[in-house]
């Protein structure tokens, strides 16, 4: 799957950070069971490598890799089973790395002129991020007019109230989103609660 298509097949995209290794791949299942399956992983922990190891052992996971801000990281996450990458920003660096890895990126922007930048540098698929503070539905609106080649995921202070006015745009394949992966759930280990977040997620879908 190119990325473009792995945007497509999923709505939402859970952000999830990791703090206990043993967590993944319940979590993994649990995501999955409430219909999933595309699940980005940040290295915002230290256990963010492993638990893509892991995840990406679980089947019916496409599993990504969040937070990538080292060109190292690319080929670090690569290797351990990521088929994604996203990133909060973009600089040259990111750019050779993703072209050196072949881990297709999701780079993060938020103006203008940093999804024009982008654009140059080739990727055609943006993360809108903080979406929210970067003015949301009505900053994707905007762009769509002179950019209108450009699809986003807008990430970053979307709920499962306001993702469906962020989906009925059509620069949106899909949106990123905290809310399916509640951490207080996680430490309790309560998987039932997370693939019922994950069901109402998976309801979400884009106007015909």
């Amino acid at each position: 799957m190119n990325l473009l298509d792995i945007m497509r097949s999923a709505s939402v995209i859970p952000v999830i950070a990791i703090d206990d290794p043993e967590h993944a791949v319940p979590l993994a299942q649990a995501l999955i069971a409430g219909g999933i399956r595309v699940l980005e992983v940040t290295l915002r922990t230290r256990h963010g490598l492993g638990a893509i190891r892991a995840m990406a052992q679980v089947e019916g996971a496409i599993v990504g890799v969040g937070t990538l801000t080292q060109p190292e990281e690319f080929a670090a996450a690569r290797d351990a089973g990521a088929v994604f990458g996203v990133s909060p920003g973009l600089t040259p660096a990111l750019i050779d790395a993703a072209k050196t890895s072949g881990l297709p990126l999701l780079p993060g922007c938020m103006t203008p002129s940093e999804v024009m930048v982008a654009r140059e540098a080739g990727f055609k698929q943006l993360k809108l991020f903080p979406a929210v503070p970067a003015g949301g539905v009505g900053m994707l609106k905007s762009i769509a007019g002179p950019l209108p080649d450009v699809t986003f995921c807008p990430t970053g202070g979307i709920s499962i109230e306001t993702a469906p006015e962020f989906l009925a745009l059509k620069n949106v394949a899909c949106v990123g989103g905290s809310w399916l992966t509640p951490a207080d759930a996680i430490k309790a280990g309560d998987w039932g609660l997370i693939t019922e977040l994950a069901k109402a997620a998976a309801a979400l879908r884009k106007p015909a």
